[in-house]
């Protein structure tokens, strides 16, 4: 049995309650392919966009809806190893990947605030833009459960604010395009476990600035303080993941919609 059989036989079997089930929980849950779609399935090279992709090679196998995809790889300026990591995977996988060129890390190295937002925010343009392009009306993105309870965690102790990553976007600068993650309910460590199961090698950040700030990173600061509060509570994850779902608005001193403030003061006195 070839590598990519293996893989997608794990999915299927050893990992279909933590990896599959979760996967099309998420995609029924919140929505997210509809008939007709065409998805650029965004692959960066890590283990979170190269499972996606097989999850969509099966999803499309079993799926009841008719979709297209495509299989997007942007290079913001890797190195020739990791470019190079990124096409070896995807033939190990059978993933048929297009390629196409950005200088973005050239653009962010030398910006000394929030480079990671910025580098974010210009990957999102050029995926947006190269898949309009080439006929999709969604890009699906690797973000998985421990990435949103970590942005919750984030908004509140350095953003002041409470936010969610959400599990589908419209996009403001592309109409008629949407973004989606379908890992939005499957959990790191079971990526993690999938990955070392079939012994494969994926691309950590290959960002020039993180490796060489990493200790400086926000988000691994959040992921520390998660892992240390679920040593006594198991079910801090879930609770923070289910907190932005029980919003209780007569209980929050204000809110934004649509970029308008709102303070409870204006309905105190509506009994």
């Amino acid at each position: 049995m070839s590598r990519a059989r293996e893989a997608e036989k794990s999915i299927i079997k050893k990992f279909h309650k933590e990896i599959w089930c979760r996967f099309t929980k998420g995609i029924r849950e919140y929505d997210m392919i509809r008939e007709g779609d065409k998805i650029a399935v965004c692959i960066s090279g890590g283990k979170d966009s190269m499972l996606m992709a097989k999850l969509f090679q099966e999803l499309i196998k079993h799926n009841k809806v008719n979709f297209e995809m495509i299989f997007l790889v942007m290079d913001p300026g890797y190195n020739a190893a990791n470019r190079q990591r990124i096409i070896d995977n995807a033939s190990l996988l059978e993933i048929p990947i297009e390629i196409f060129d950005t200088d973005i890390f050239g653009s962010v190295y030398n910006i000394e605030k929030s480079p990671c937002y910025l580098c974010a925010r210009m990957r999102r343009g050029y995926l947006y833009s190269k898949a309009q392009e080439l006929g999709c009306n969604k890009i699906a993105l690797g973000h998985h459960y421990d990435d949103v309870i970590e942005t919750i965690l984030m908004g509140m102790l350095y953003g002041a604010q409470i936010q969610t990553m959400m599990p589908k976007l419209h996009s403001t600068n592309f109409p008629g395009m949407e973004l989606i993650r379908p890992m939005y309910l499957v959990k790191e460590e079971d990526i993690i476990r999938w990955r070392d199961y079939n012994e494969l090698e994926f691309l950590q950040c290959a960002c020039r600035f993180t490796q060489e700030k990493a200790d400086d990173s926000k988000r691994l600061e959040i992921k520390r303080l998660i892992k240390d509060l679920s040593d006594t509570n198991p079910f801090v994850a879930g609770n923070i993941f289910k907190s932005v779902e029980n919003v209780n608005l007569k209980t929050i001193i204000a809110y934004k919609q649509d970029g308008i403030k709102h303070h409870f003061t204006e309905t105190y006195d509506d009994v």
